[in-house]
């Protein structure tokens, strides 16, 4: 094999071989080249010997088992840690900085892409090669940051490369349910129940090849998703990440992302330069937390099943992520949600978050279901609960009574391999010395060396080992090129769906519109935090005036157009806790306070080391949207346009309750998380509907009441005054 092609650029060392294998390195991190057999390597050990982990020949188990076997159990530690979320660069008053020759970046002189004091800590001190990317300022500047991450990286022992990891940064439209990554550039798509209503599983197929394109071009190699629950409680805030609650249609959607993220073209094991690893999550599935309430909360803590249909939430797993159609045969990582699956530990009888469970991850997923990939817990899952019960961070759920490393030994012997957010190495060593003292030092740095070598084969099988390098200019061609943003757009206007059209739509272009500001009460962030009332525009004019002229008086218009979102509410109350109730109030999907008078009277699961009680029930007490305000818009423009038509388009999170508002529309209009312009086009005919509903629109909250929290499809749909069913799988078009 001969050398075809040698170069170097900012520092960068690139070797093309015949056989079109590019092998790069860092000028000043002490790596060379060595021929072998007439075969060129890259030297990572700097011992001047081919060892089998440098040999690309090999397979990646191969190759991986054989590095972590010459690791120390404090680089290991190191491996099995996944940093917080990295902003690049920081913003001011963003809630996650960095340092930058100690002082902030906006006072440091730095460039965007240079590594913050915490982030070469990360790599040198921590031996952490697992980085999660949030925010990026441009395509450019990610490929450069991450470049002097790799050289880094490159330059310390073993010269393990950095597999860098991103939450869902393609959606046209953030949701406040988790750390949504916003990706700067990258093209744009529904979220998960967009895909869901859009009845087509090529689009999902075609956004994760593309996806897995700009996600290469920006450094990423894994990608925290697809979010495969079944959402079979509409109350769940992280209902619209999820493909809907159709076991079949998931378990295809599934499918469809995962071959699509991972397979590079060509590849004869499907993995390669265009391969990102996939994460699904959340094992055993997250959905079915009592009452709609979400976990990340310690009053969210418990998944229930009353319907008795455990088993069915893991098929889009074991009959779909770890069985896939394509080469790469399985998602090569997988999140256990935060849950205490309540009950369902048929083994030890233990109610304790699915990490912590024996049953959940030894007994089911690795032994039962023989899952052999990397287990990842969810963020901040090992640190010690708050003293409040209403906190972002109290997520060791049934294990607040023993010491971090104690829960760490735990995860770890269950079969968990890493624990997210987690960026100090101190309690997995710790942890380790504990498994030795229990198990025996052989025994425990078997365990600790398979840990490691699942999570090297991630990063040998996407080629990191040979080429972790990007060329900036490049990537700045490929991120949210003109093809790959085509392609997002169409998916956004498949996904819409019309409910409701009493012959008013398509509008005509050029008409005087109405649009009312939204009106939100002072509420809760997902962090918990307060946020004051204030308004919003849900319409920029730059977008409008393509369309339509905007006048403030719906006396003036032709048409009021009335953005909403579905209602959102308070499911914790410090001031009832304070006061001597439990704290629980209903989650509500109607605007008007709703009084939960037919929920159950006590709840299955409870109990929380700061309670005195068990009855998490929160029946006879009254809840309000933060919303309602959408609910009065669409009434005063009823009463001010008169027969003029009202409209409504509805952003819905969750199934939302409409007979407040049905029979005073005209027409009603549905999305999962598109842009503006995708709405307009289809009002105003660019585009003919074609979306059809993933979800049942609820009759009322009590068939949301009588509903079982893990059942699919088991409410009563609502009915409109035009006689058309609001059912799973209803959409009209013009």
């Amino acid at each position: 094999m001969h050398i075809k092609e040698q170069s170097e650029k900012d520092g960068i060392c690139r070797i093309v071989l015949d056989n079109g294998r590019t092998l790069a390195y860092s000028a000043g991190s002490g790596v060379s080249v060595i021929e072998r057999d007439g075969f060129y390597f890259k030297d990572l050990e700097k011992s001047g010997e081919l060892l089998p982990y440098e040999d690309w020949r090999l397979p990646p188990w191969e190759r991986a088992k054989d590095l972590a076997g010459r690791l120390t159990v404090e680089e290991i530690a190191g491996l099995m840690l996944y940093s917080p979320h990295q902003a690049v660069p920081p913003a001011k008053g963003g809630p996650f900085g960095g340092s930058f020759g100690g002082r902030p970046f906006w006072e440091s002189g730095n460039q965007p892409w240079e590594l913050s004091d915490e982030q070469k800590e990360y790599l040198s001190e921590e031996h952490i090669r697992h980085i999660l990317l949030m925010t990026v300022e441009n395509a450019e500047v990610s490929a450069r940051w991450s470049n002097e991450l790799q050289k880094v990286a490159e330059s310390l022992p073993h010269g393990i490369p950095v597999n860098l990891s991103s939450d869902p940064r393609s959606g046209a439209r953030e949701s406040g349910a988790e750390f949504k990554s916003a990706g700067q550039d990258v093209s744009k798509w529904p979220e998960g129940l967009g895909f869901a209503a859009c009845f087509d599983t090529e689009v999902v197929s075609d956004f994760a090849k593309t996806a897995s394109r700009e996600y290469r071009a920006l450094g990423i190699t894994t990608a925290l998703g697809p979010q495969i629950d079944l959402c079979t409680d509409p109350r769940w805030m992280r209902f619209a990440d999820t493909f809907g609650e159709e076991a079949e249609k998931t378990k295809e959607m599934t499918k469809a992302y995962c071959d699509g993220m991972q397979t590079t073209p060509g590849a004869p094991d499907g993995w390669g330069a265009e391969s990102v690893n996939t994460m699904v999550k959340h094992w055993p599935g997250g959905g079915t937390g009592e009452g709609g309430r979400d976990a990340h909360y310690a009053f969210g803590r418990y998944a229930v099943y009353p319907g008795g249909n455990f088993e069915m939430h893991q098929k889009p797993f074991t009959e779909a992520a770890f069985c896939l159609d394509g080469p790469t045969k399985y998602a090569a990582s997988v999140m256990p949600y935060y849950t205490v699956s309540w009950g369902e530990d048929k083994k030890n009888g233990k109610n304790v978050g699915n990490s912590y469970s024996e049953y959940m991850i030894r007994d089911l997923l690795r032994e039962k279901y023989g899952y052999q990939g990397v287990v990842c817990t969810d963020w901040g899952i090992t640190q010690d609960p708050d003293a409040r019960i209403d906190s972002f961070g109290s997520r060791c759920y049934g294990m607040e009574d023993v010491t971090e490393a104690e829960r760490c030994l735990c995860a770890i012997m269950n079969g968990v391999d890493q624990f997210g957010g987690n960026s100090r190495m101190e309690p997995v060593i710790q942890a380790c010395k504990l498994g030795c003292e229990k198990y025996g030092e052989e025994a425990m740095r078997q365990r600790m060396e398979l840990s490691a070598a699942r999570l090297l084969k991630n990063i040998f099988q996407c080629g990191l080992f040979e080429d972790p390098y990007l060329e900036p200019e490049k990537s700045a061609r490929i991120v949210g090129c003109r093809e790959f943003v085509r392609k997002g757009y169409q998916a956004q206007l498949k996904s819409v769906v019309l409910l409701k059209n009493k012959d008013c739509l398509p509008l005509a272009r050029g008409i005087k519109v109405y649009i009312p500001e939204r009106r939100i009460k002072a509420s809760k962030g997902f962090f918990r935090q307060d946020i004051p009332e204030h308004t919003e525009d849900p319409a920029a004019a730059d977008v409008i005036s393509k369309y339509a002229v905007r006048v403030s008086d719906p006396g003036e218009a032709d048409a009021a157009v009335v953005f909403i979102e579905s209602p959102q509410c308070n499911p914790y109350s410090e001031e009832d806790a304070a006061a001597g109730g439990n704290g629980y109030l209903p989650i509500t999907l109607q605007y008007r306070p709703y009084t939960a008078v037919n929920a159950r009277a006590v709840s299955i699961a409870g109990g929380d080391p700061r309670e005195k009680f068990e009855n998490r029930s929160y029946r006879g007490k009254t809840n309000t949207s933060y919303n309602e305000a959408d609910l009065d818009n669409i009434l005063e423009c009823r009463k001010a346009m008169g027969d003029k038509p009202v409209i409504v388009c509805a952003a819905l999170s969750n199934p939302m309750v409409m007979h407040e508002f049905e029979k005073q529309t005209d027409a009603i209009l549905v999305e999962f998380g598109v842009s503006k312009s995708a709405v307009l086009d289809i009002l105003f005919g660019e585009y003919s509907p074609t979306g059809r509903l993933p979800v049942q629109i609820p009759r009322d909250m009590e068939t949301v009441e009588e509903q079982c929290e893990d059942l699919p499809l088991d409410m009563v749909p609502y009915k409109d005054s035009e006689g058309n069913t609001y059912d799973y799988g209803f959409g009209m078009s013009y």
